[in-house]
């Protein structure tokens, strides 16, 4: 099955028109129906947005692989835009010497340990309205 194949049938499972998927992703009509007549695959920039709009891998989109057995769940990575808050977060760690991404780390982990603690010594009642 080619990518564009995919692609297709995705949008079939999803019952998504052509027309919201080129509104998703902001590629045009045309070209979209260019991949379904000529059966040829879109262009590596739009991969990207393509899984976004579809709710899939890029490794399932390119190669119909999901190791994890789920199209959207059990992934051992993140796919992450680089205008949000996680975006911006990775590029400051990514700056950072070794021994100061360490100590980002440790800071992380002891917050998440922190908060947890915190989270199980107050638990919330139900039907009480506190969130």
């Amino acid at each position: 099955m080619t990518i564009s194949e995919r692609i297709f049938e995705r949008l079939a499972q999803l019952s998504m028109t052509q027309k919201e998927f080129s509104e998703k992703t902001g590629i045009l009509p045309s070209t979209i129906s260019e991949w379904k007549k000529n059966k040829t695959n879109p262009s590596s920039e739009k991969i990207m947005p393509i899984c976004e709009a579809i709710g899939v891998t890029p490794e399932w989109l390119l190669s119909g692989i999901d190791p994890a057995g789920s199209r959207e769940e059990g992934r051992d990575y993140y796919t992450v835009k680089k205008n949000t808050d996680m975006g911006r977060l990775i590029s400051y760690y990514n700056m950072l010497e070794q021994a100061f991404r360490e100590r980002m780390i440790g800071y992380a982990e002891a917050y998440a340990s922190l908060k947890e603690k915190d989270e199980g010594t107050h638990p919330k009642k139900k039907g009480t309205g506190d969130k």
